[in-house]
């Protein structure tokens, strides 16, 4: 009787004169792929792992390679359990055959490759508000928060009382024999630990973790820009199963400024002048981040026009090194004139002839 195998070395991609060490390599590779806890919902990679280890099955060992290199894909006729095997919903636990055990370990980081790894905790996200100058200075501050920790009486597996699962074992896994192939599932009394909890742990009540509420005090770098996160390590939520807990990121909110406005390691400012003082050139005072400080504007200073401070910026939180103040200046016209305000400004009129909308014209 015939089972219309399919030819197991194409199905692995290898020649039919491979070595079992290339066979081993080749389903190592293939199995990474397609193994479904890596693909989880993916029907098309179970059925393809399905066919990976059904091949492997055979040529991984060399007693029934052999049997079917001389048989050939259509004579050879699969052991007794080997359709259920297809058919099963099958997401490799527990399947043994030739080197599984050490090729799923090598990329679900344990040795069964199937229990509870040790993963990192949960980040947790809290939020500070800076004014410009504390983001310009730098600051440190306190900030109260709350996060689980693991129970240190229970050591984080949330039991007092503890017993070995009567009916795997402590395995974690039932086994079953599908023909030449071992089947196994995650057992239902202890859900795959292999423990049976006796009693829960007073402190946290079965959870693993409390709730704890601690006062830190951060430091915030100098230059920090708006929406920057600053980590602090370990203040996350716990891990799992034995792992680091996670990190706590702050992240900055600065407050609008009054008076600057910042981009990147740049600010702005705009300041007001008279019209003497941009006809005819003045020395005035202007306001920076360290306070106020002088500036020449030179005579004929037009509205809009821009200065730079260099070095009168933000420092980079890298670096150090300091970005530029731009002074926008702006001309105030006074809104109410006295008489000998008025009798000035037509002096000045009638002596500066030059039509500033000349150009404007069209010939």
């Amino acid at each position: 009787m015939t089972t219309g195998v399919k030819d197991y070395y194409e199905v692995l991609g290898v020649s039919k004169d491979a070595s079992q060490d290339e066979i081993k390599k080749a389903f190592r590779r293939l199995a990474r792929k397609y193994h479904p806890d890596l693909n989880p919902g993916d029907k098309g990679a179970e059925m393809r792992f399905k066919e990976l280890n059904e091949a492997y099955a055979v040529l991984g060992d060399p007693k029934k390679r052999a049997e079917y290199d001389r048989l050939g894909p259509a004579g050879f006729e699969a052991p007794p359990g080997f359709e259920e095997f297809r058919t099963h919903d099958f997401t490799g636990r527990g399947f043994e055959a030739p080197g599984f055990e050490d090729i799923f370990s090598d990329f679900l980081g344990t040795r069964t490759g199937f229990r509870e790894a040790p993963l990192k905790g949960a980040d947790l996200i809290t939020r500070m508000t800076l004014t410009l100058e504390e983001a310009f200075s730098g600051v440190t501050r306190p900030i109260t928060i709350s996060h689980g920790v693991t129970c240190q009486r229970c050591g984080g597996s949330g039991a007092e009382g503890v017993t070995t699962c009567a009916k795997c074992g402590g395995t974690g896994k039932l086994k079953s024999r599908k023909g030449i192939f071992s089947v196994s599932q995650t057992c239902p009394d202890c859900g795959g630990t292999g423990r049976k909890v006796t009693r829960l742990c007073p402190d946290c009540r079965g959870k693993g973790t409390i709730l704890k509420t601690e006062t830190v005090k951060v430091k915030i770098p100098a230059g920090v820009d708006n929406g920057s996160r600053v980590k602090l390590r370990g203040k996350g939520e716990p891990g799992v199963a034995g792992g680091p807990p996670g990190d706590l990121y702050i992240e900055i909110e600065i407050l609008p400024h009054p008076i600057f406005r910042r981009e990147g390691n740049d600010l702005y400012v705009e300041v007001p002048v008279t019209i003497p003082e941009a006809a005819l050139g003045a020395k005035i005072e202007v306001p920076t981040i360290d306070g106020m400080t002088k500036m020449t504007l030179p005579p004929g200073t037009q509205g809009n026009q821009r200065f730079k401070l260099k070095g009168k910026g933000f420092p980079s939180p890298k670096t150090g090194k300091r970005g530029d103040q731009y002074v926008n200046i702006k001309i105030v016209i006074p809104k109410e004139l006295s008489p000998a305000d008025k009798k000035l400004f037509s002096e000045m009129e009638r002596l500066y002839k030059e039509n500033p909308r000349q150009r404007m014209v069209r010939r």
